[in-house]
């Protein structure tokens, strides 16, 4: 029995298990069915009260394109990257479930706990309580693995065994959850609450496209983070002996418009990240960063009702597409809050409508970090300005340099 088959197994013996405590996620789904059928009357306004209003929010300006009209999405957002204004959305605080986006909010709560190099042997308990069906990397108990291969697993196969171990040595589950539900409530993701750290479907659990977006943009500020989203391939150990690998086997990232499906889907121009999701409750869900020009656009998409193939990857890429061409072009619906730790008191949450005109600042600078060993094919936005990138057959100039900064507002 192979080890991805051996740890499926592993999975839905354990979700029996532990069933009281990771109920099934198809136990929620009558009672939310009319909940994610109809966006609510009226949403958070975090961000803006434009952001607060149902349907699709945009102003355009002069010769400002319209919005593609092929949009399928439940919800959706476009914002600049570094300034935070959000340039256009549909319904962009639904509470929907995030399907593996949630990964990011795991990524950005756990990452800077351990030291890459930091090693640790799986034990069986580490992969307890996983939902059946879960994605896996491939991670085998008993083996040992360095902090950076779980990232890996995690950022590339959305590996929820990888999830759980990087959960045991984090104190637990319970804790890690814990600790995503404050970092969410730190960066002010009001919309999202958090009860598995995989994205697994479970009841209560959801996020918007707002906070996806905010934690993307949290995450993408530190230069592991960027490293990992934007990998394209790696290596995971496959064979090991009294914990020496002496075999590894190859993976690849399922974010799509990173890698390109041939004959069906090309990788898109200056994308460099950042997460997708798939689940029954989520439908498909995916965050994406790009960079063109003098602008770096970060793009969620939750729910395409879409049944053409690759469909969240194609609005995504449509989405790009309008927030390039309509750079400088339309006005803010609202903007990206700054985290609570860097509000001034009395301004937390702020709600106060339009986010004002288009700024032009510029890119933070500062250096990304190395593939350490991994395919480093892809790293676009941690690599210094100038450097000629090859991505899935596509050239194109990173001209600046990450990570973004906290705009002033």
């Amino acid at each position: 029995m192979s080890h991805v088959k051996k740890a499926a197994v592993l999975c839905a013996v354990s979700a029996l298990a532990l069933g009281a405590a990771f109920p099934a996620a198809a136990a929620d789904r009558s009672d939310t069915k009319e909940k994610w059928d109809k966006p609510p009357a009226s949403m958070s306004q975090v961000g803006g009260a434009q952001l607060g209003k149902p349907g699709t929010q945009v102003n355009l300006q002069g010769d400002a394109p319209v919005l593609p009209k092929d949009l399928t999405a439940k919800s959706w957002l476009v914002a600049d990257a570094e300034s935070g204004e959000v340039l256009a959305a549909h319904n962009p605080h639904w509470e929907l479930p995030p399907a593996s986006t949630l990964k990011m909010l795991f990524a950005d709560t756990v990452l800077p706990k351990f030291p890459k190099t930091t090693t640790h042997k799986v034990a069986p308990s580490d992969l307890a309580g996983m939902g059946a069906g879960s994605s896996l990397a491939g991670i085998k108990e008993g083996y040992t693995y360095s902090v950076h291969d779980l990232w890996l697993g995690v950022f590339l196969r959305s590996g929820n065994d990888a999830v759980h171990v990087l959960s045991a040595m984090n104190q637990g589950v319970p804790r890690t959850v814990e600790d995503m539900q404050a970092h969410a409530e730190e960066l002010q993701a009001g919309d999202t609450h958090v009860v598995s750290p995989d994205g697994y479907d479970m009841p209560g659990q959801h996020s918007s496209a707002y906070d996806l977006t905010l934690f993307a943009r949290s995450g993408l500020q530190k230069a592991d983070f960027r490293e990992y989203a934007a990998t394209t391939t790696a290596k995971l150990p496959d064979k090991q002996k009294k914990g020496k690998t002496s075999k590894r086997f190859e993976i690849q990232n399922t974010n799509r418009l990173l890698t390109g499906v041939p004959g069906a889907l090309p990788a898109y121009k200056g994308i460099a990240g950042v997460k997708n999701g798939n689940t029954t409750n989520a439908g498909a869900t995916f965050t994406g960063v790009a960079e063109r020009g003098n602008r770096v656009l970060l793009v969620t998409v939750m729910n395409p009702k879409s049944t053409e193939s690759n469909a969240v990857y194609k609005e995504t890429a449509r989405l790009f597409d309008w927030g390039f061409q309509a750079d400088g072009k339309v006005a803010p619906v609202g903007h990206l809050v700054k985290p609570k730790s860097r509000t001034p008191a009395g301004r937390v949450s702020p709600s106060a409508g339009s986010a004002g005109p288009a700024k032009g600042a510029g890119h933070a600078s500062v250096s990304g970090g190395g593939s350490g060993g991994s395919s480093g094919v892809g790293i676009a936005l941690a690599i210094m300005g100038g450097v000629l990138v090859v991505l899935a057959g596509a050239v194109f100039v990173v001209r600046k340099k990450w990570p973004l900064r906290i705009d002033k507002r």
